[in-house]
């Protein structure tokens, strides 16, 4: 057998072999070039729709505006109309079912379709016992609204990792807004009314939801913070992250709202405790040196302020009466429950039933004044505490089923959060989520921050006012980190990859 065909000429009868010419450096370069801008785009538009519902939230609202029902720590909560944000939550949701529709697939893995669905027992229960057909109507949409739909619609809308941070950031942005509002107000003066002084900050949400630019700035600072926490992003965004958290410091402090503050430590305290205890133990030392700064030198600690504060551990020895008036509706809720354990007076029951379980110690209402509104009373129309309000109007069933699925979630966020940060050095740039271990747990550090927040600030606080659909998107974001197992192509096209 002829060897000739390993050397430099060929035998006969064979064919010569085509040189191979190699491929040009430009031709091998565009294909790259053509397709990382596509790459890159198609998460920002994704999350498009959600972006939008964020953004629509700091809108301006008319006189008497606000969601439905509801109340804020600190006072009561707004009137009784959708806003401009609830109608951009509905047209997200009604995308997502479209595209749902089209892509004739299953969008929820089964875990994820029974810890979002197994409030709708206890709704429905409870909108059958309403006080009348139109009261158990619209409190079971706004429910269904704020803890099934909407984070439902955003779970699915969000394709990855930079879809979530472009949502993270919107909510920064929001935070920065809203937040430069409210201390343009305390510094001029032309805020909402406290202690004798127009000096709270409110942004655009007037002095009727008093706790809606400390919601909005909360969310922001939070986000904030796990995105500059979270290792392996590029050093000028954890920077610009960590500018951020500093500066929403200052609006959260002169919005006055002591559950937002408590929440926001909560959170916060989580979030470094998830990074670790070493940078927790750094960072709380650094907090507490630039509070004590801020709080008793020359800067925004004011009169006013200090004694906001101070005002906390005083909750039991001397109330105000804001914390009378809380302690007052909250025995009211605790009333109402022990006449219907089971299922609660009805959704939207509590004003109906607050005279006849409420003491004497009860006011007229909350005072609300400056910030262009004239003086007023706001009824008092809730709890001011979540859990029990769910408990007056829904009973055992409705609270546990509600109540069980924000803890699942915390425990899937959680899990997931500690086996992200547990794998962060063993591999990288995978782009999938934890177990795959890319190091980068920020969008976990957001997910829990958000998640553990609004939990702390229910102990606080309701549903009320145009901030609620803000807090359906938080929910559906720490529902995107706990709950992994789900088909996101049927709406967003990608991998859903974390």
């Amino acid at each position: 057998m002829s060897l000739s065909g390993t050397s430099g000429s060929p035998s006969a009868g064979e064919r010569p072999c085509r040189a191979v010419r190699p491929a040009s450096p430009v031709r091998s370069v565009l294909p790259d070039v053509a397709v990382v801008p596509v790459v890159a785009v198609v998460p920002v538009v994704a999350v498009v729709p959600v972006v939008a519902v964020v953004v629509m939230v700091a809108l301006p609202l008319a006189p008497g505006g606000g969601g439905v029902g509801g109340a804020g720590v600190d006072g009561g909560g707004g009137g009784g109309g959708a806003t401009a944000a609830d109608a951009v939550s509905g047209l997200l949701v009604v995308w997502c079912a479209i595209r749902l529709v089209r892509g004739r697939r299953r969008p929820l893995s089964r875990t994820a379709a029974v810890l979002l669905g197994l409030p709708v027992t206890g709704l429905a229960l409870a909108a059958a016992g309403a006080v009348s057909p139109g009261a158990g109507l619209t409190g079971f949409a706004r429910y269904l609204q704020v803890f099934v739909l909407v984070p439902a619609a955003v779970l699915l809308s969000v394709p990855g990792r930079a879809g979530f941070r472009v949502v993270a950031w919107s909510f920064v942005g929001s935070a920065l807004f809203q937040g430069a509002v409210g201390v343009h107000q305390y510094a001029t003066g032309t805020g909402a009314s406290y202690a004798g002084e127009e000096v709270r900050a409110v942004g655009t949400f007037g002095p009727a939801d008093v706790m809606g630019m400390a919601t909005v700035v909360s969310f922001g600072l939070v986000c904030a913070v796990g995105l500059a926490l979270g290792p392996g992003r590029r050093a000028g965004q954890r920077a610009a992250a960590a500018g951020c958290a500093v500066m929403l410091l200052v609006p959260l402090a002169v919005s006055f709202s002591r559950g937002a503050w408590i929440a926001t430590v909560v959170a916060c305290g989580l979030q470094l405790v998830l990074t670790g205890p070493r940078r927790a133990v750094r960072v709380c030392a650094a907090l507490t040196a630039v509070g004590v700064v801020l709080v008793g030198g020359p800067g925004i600690g004011t009169a006013p302020l200090r004694e906001r504060l101070g005002s906390i551990t005083r909750v039991t020895d001397a109330p105000d009466q804001s914390v009378t008036d809380r302690y007052t509706m909250w025995a009211a809720a605790v009333g109402m429950w022990r006449e219907r354990p089971l299922t609660g007076v009805g959704l939207k029951g509590f004003p109906e039933y607050r005279d006849t379980h409420a003491s004497l110690a009860l006011s007229s209402g909350s005072d609300i004044a400056g910030a262009g509104t004239a003086f007023q009373k706001q009824p008092l129309l809730s709890p001011h505490n979540m859990y029990l309000l769910v408990l007056s109007e829904q009973g055992l069933v409705g609270l546990s089923a509600l109540a069980g699925s924000w803890l699942a979630l915390l425990v899937c966020a959680l899990r997931t959060g500690f086996g992200a940060r547990s794998d962060s050095g063993s591999k990288s740039g995978s782009g999938a989520r934890s177990g795959s271990g890319t190091g980068r747990p920020d969008c976990a550090l957001v997910a829990c921050g958000l998640l553990v927040w609004i939990l702390v600030d229910f102990v606080y606080a309701d549903i009320g006012g145009p901030t609620t659909v803000l807090t359906a998107v938080a929910l559906g974001l720490a529902a995107w980190w706990a709950l992994p197992d789900r088909t996101s192509a049927a709406v967003s096209g990608g991998a859903g990859t974390r």
